[in-house]
Formats: structure tokens, C-alpha cells, sequence
């Protein structure tokens, strides 16, 4: 298995090169060369697997080798050995016809977890191996940023660095962030949204000398073992239920940046016989748009009570759209330079229709978030982060008779108890969780400028 560039211009590589790269250094980024496809009988085999045996399955087809299977086994045992639920992300019936993954299970109750402890034993082993220097420099939303802090925190030979919105991230988010003291960890709490964060970091793993010199890696799901990771949780959802061989399975996503949904893209091309892939999203819509109209347009940033996807621009529309063109990189580079020059790409005819095969969206307003939380909480006596509450409005509203769904339980409620006590529900806090509040915090407010970002990192990394 070599990895390609989306935009055709970097020499192929080996997964651990892929891995350090990131970003391509021609600003696409890093994909298969070739997916494989699993058989409807190795599947069945699957059943009965671990969490940990699935992954182990899984990577087998895109590591190369290069790493031995006594090392990588003993990276994903550790990774999940600390999560509070043995199965990593148990599958939850709420009636008949849906199910919840709940992907909360890990040291900071989001499913960024899953993937990003791994990520730091992988970054730990590829440190030690190659006597590489890791500077992990990444964007959060919120969930991102406290799982790759949890991930390499103390860790020898990394130091990471994660830019978040400031005053847009929930109070939980920003104390699982600011509350680590570990040396190897700089927060950097940037004066404007997500979108401004992410732009930076596109930006700085562009400017290759810089990428060089710092020798900077990404955690983002720009990286693609984040999107592999995501793919397992997807197949063991769906071998957990009894006889999905003979059902019709619809899955839903809460989508940001595109790079959950997108694992489950890469899944269903991988065999995974999913019937429709749903794409939850709030008032920042774009990718809703995108499925229904065919235009991909960053509009206006709304502040929402999903915090998580107040996303405008999607990181991974890129390796969607790469496959979608028919795996055209000539193409794919047009499209992208069209939207950096215009503001918008469109795509029409049977390509959109192939769109809407592939996926449906819902954009999930707020209330209609609200009122999905207090419903579930008073009919099943279960409760919703908002994010999840999206994703279960979009089940209601794509889920057909006789057909089943999982939605993904993206966090867990304790980390938006803002938007949970606007229902007038009041939770009790995790202990992990409660005690945060008491920590002091350690974090740097800065502009929104490049360079004085710049100069923050400079005095890190050196």
C-alpha cells in the first residue's frame, strides 16, 4: 500500500512517511493509492472480534509492514486501555429502530479519543524508531485539542501546540485544554472562530521550509490514520448488530470537518455495506447545502449551541471531492483552485446525483437541537450531548420503515452543560470531569495574525 496526494504532485509514500507528512507538501492530501475491499465473508468473520482485534485487522491492510504486528498490537492495547468502557465504544439499543455508539468512553469523553490516543502512541513509537523530533501543531474545535493534549502529554520527543477559538469552545473543552501544565503543551486561545484557527495551520504546514525547520505534524483529521481510526468504529457498530447482514443499516453523523463522516465514506468503499450515510450538521450548513443544491460555499459563521461544528470550511470535502471526480488529482486541483479564486465550487448533472446516493444532510437548527435533548431525556430516560441530538434529528428525518440506524454519540452531555441547562435538565458531572474546575488554567490569548502566532511557535519548538 503506497499514499497518494489528492492534488497529484508528491512522489508516493509508505504509511509511516504519510503519517509525518500530514498535509501533502503540495497542499492536498495524503490518500490510498489503492482502498481495499473486504469480503462479504471475511466480514462474517469479524463478528466476533474485539474492538482492539478489529483495528488490528484493519490497519493489517495499510501499514505496509512497517511496522511489526507485536508493536502496533501493543499501541492499540495501551491506547484503549483507559477508557471506561471495555468494549471502547459500546453500541447502546434506545428502541427498535436506533441504536447509539457511544464514542465517549475515553480520557476526555469525546470520540476524538478513539482515534488520537492511538495517534499518540503512534507518534511515540515513530519518535523512538526514527529519532524523529514531533512537533504536533493542530486546530480545535474543542474536542480535537483536549484529545491530542491527552494523547502525548509527558511524552519525550514531542511537544504540541493547539490553537483554539477563544470564547467558542465550551467551558469543559477549554478546561480539559488549559488545565494541562505538562511542559511538552502550549494553548494558544485565538481571538476569532475555527475556520480562522484552521487557516492558520493550512497555511503554516504549507509553507514547507517552516514545516521543515520545525519539523511540524499534524493531528488534525488531515492526517489520515485519524480518518483509518475513525473506520473501525464504524464496522464494529454494525457487525454488533444481530443480524445487519439482513437489515437495512443507516448511519448518522454530527459533521464538522467532514472527517467522521468521511471514515465512513472510506468504510463503505472498503465493503462495509451501510445503506445511507447521514450527515448531521447545525446552522452552519455548508455541507447540507452541498448535498442538496450542489454548491460548496463557506457562507456566514453562525455560534451555535454545537459548538464542535461551527465549521464553515470542511477539511476533508477534499478527499470526498478527489473521489467523486473519478480519482482525478488534475481535476480535483481545478476544482480547488476555483474555490480559493471564486469562494464556491458547484457540482451538477450525475455527479451530484452520485452526491446524493452517496449521502443525506440535515442542518439542525437550535431549538429543534433543544428540543430533541429534553425528548430523549423524557421518552428514554437518555441523555444527549447537542451534538448527538443533531445527529438523532437527522435520523428522524432520513430513517426509513423498516430500516435501522445508528447514530454516533459524539460526547458526553457533561461537556456542553451549557446547552443542556437551557432544557432545564441538570446533570451530575463525572468525576473527572467536576474536578476540573478547581484546576488554574494555562493558556495564551492571541490575535488573529499569522505572525504573531508564528512567533509564539518559534519560541516553543526552540
Amino acid at each position: 500500500m503506497e499514499y497518494i496526494s489528492t492534488r497529484g504532485n508528491v512522489k508516493a509514500k509508505g504509511f509511516i512517511d504519510t503519517v509525518l507528512m500530514g498535509l501533502a507538501d503540495d497542499g492536498g492530501l495524503m490518500v490510498p493509492f489503492q482502498i481495499p475491499v473486504i469480503s462479504p465473508e471475511k466480514l462474517a468473520e469479524w463478528r466476533s472480534l474485539s474492538f482492539q482485534e478489529l483495528f488490528l485487522e484493519i490497519f493489517s491492510y495499510y501499514t505496509n509492514d512497517e511496522i511489526p504486528y507485536d508493536a502496533l498490537k501493543e499501541m492499540v492495547y495501551t491506547s484503549y486501555s483507559n477508557f471506561r468502557a471495555p468494549e471502547v465504544t459500546p453500541l447502546h439499543k434506545v428502541n427498535n429502530s436506533l441504536y447509539v455508539l457511544e464514542l465517549f468512553h475515553g480520557p476526555t469523553f469525546a470520540f476524538k479519543d478513539v482515534a488520537l490516543q492511538f495517534m499518540g502512541e503512534l507518534y511515540s513509537y515513530i519518535a523512538k524508531v526514527r529519532g524523529e523530533i514531533i512537533h504536533i501543531l493542530g486546530a480545535t474545535s474543542g474536542d480535537t485539542g483536549a484529545a491530542a493534549i491527552q494523547g502525548v502529554r509527558g511524552k519525550e520527543g514531542i511537544k504540541i501546540c493547539i490553537l483554539h477559538p477563544h470564547g467558542k469552545v465550551s467551558k469543559v473543552q477549554e478546561l480539559q485544554m488549559t488545565t494541562v501544565d505538562d511542559s511538552n503543551v502550549l494553548n494558544l486561545s485565538v481571538e476569532g472562530n475555527f475556520d480562522d484557527c484552521q487557516k492558520v495551520i493550512k497555511e503554516l504546514f504549507a509553507d514547507l521550509d517552516f514545516k521543515g525547520k520545525y519539523h511540524l505534524r499534524a493531528i488534525n483529521s488531515i492526517n489520515f490514520v485519524r480518518i483509518l481510526a475513525q473506520t473501525v468504529y464504524y464496522f464494529y457498530a454494525y457487525l454488533q448488530i444481530e443480524g445487519s447482514d439482513e437489515k437495512k443499516i443507516n448511519i448518522s453523523v454530527p459533521s464538522g470537518n467532514f472527517g467522521n463522516i468521511f471514515s465512513g465514506y472510506l468504510a463503505k468503499k472498503m465493503g462495509l455495506p451501510v445503506n445511507k450515510l447521514i450527515i448531521a450538521t447545525n446552522e452552519n450548513n455548508i455541507l447540507e447545502r452541498f448535498v442538496n443544491t450542489g454548491e460548496y460555499k463557506p457562507g456566514s459563521f453562525t455560534s451555535t449551541y454545537s459548538p464542535s461544528m461551527d465549521i464553515q470550511v470542511a477539511s476533508n470535502f477534499e478527499r470526498y471531492l478527489y473521489y467523486l471526480v473519478g480519482e482525478d488529482a488534475e481535476k480535483l486541483s481545478a476544482y480547488m483552485s476555483k474555490l480559493q479564486t471564486e469562494g464556491k465550487i458547484t457540482i451538477a448533472g450525475e455527479a451530484l446525483q452520485q452526491v446524493q446516493a452517496d449521502f443525506a444532510a440535515l442542518g439542525v437548527k437550535n431549538q429543534q437541537c433543544l428540543d430533541t435533548i429534553g425528548k430523549y431525556n423524557e421518552e428514554y430516560d437518555y441523555l444527549l450531548d447537542p451534538h448527538t441530538a443533531c445527529g438523532i434529528a437527522a435520523y428522524e428525518q432520513f430513517n426509513g420503515a423498516g430500516e435501522t440506524a445508528i447514530t454516533f454519540a459524539t460526547a458526553h452531555p457533561a461537556k456542553f452543560d451549557e446547552s443542556i441547562a437551557l432544557v432545564g435538565i441538570k446533570q451530575e458531572f463525572p468525576e473527572q470531569i467536576a474536578a476540573l474546575f478547581s484546576l488554574p488554567q494555562h493558556q495564551t490569548v492571541v490575535e488573529h495574525d499569522k505572525d504573531v502566532i508564528v512567533r509564539e511557535l518559534q519560541a516553543f519548538y526552540e
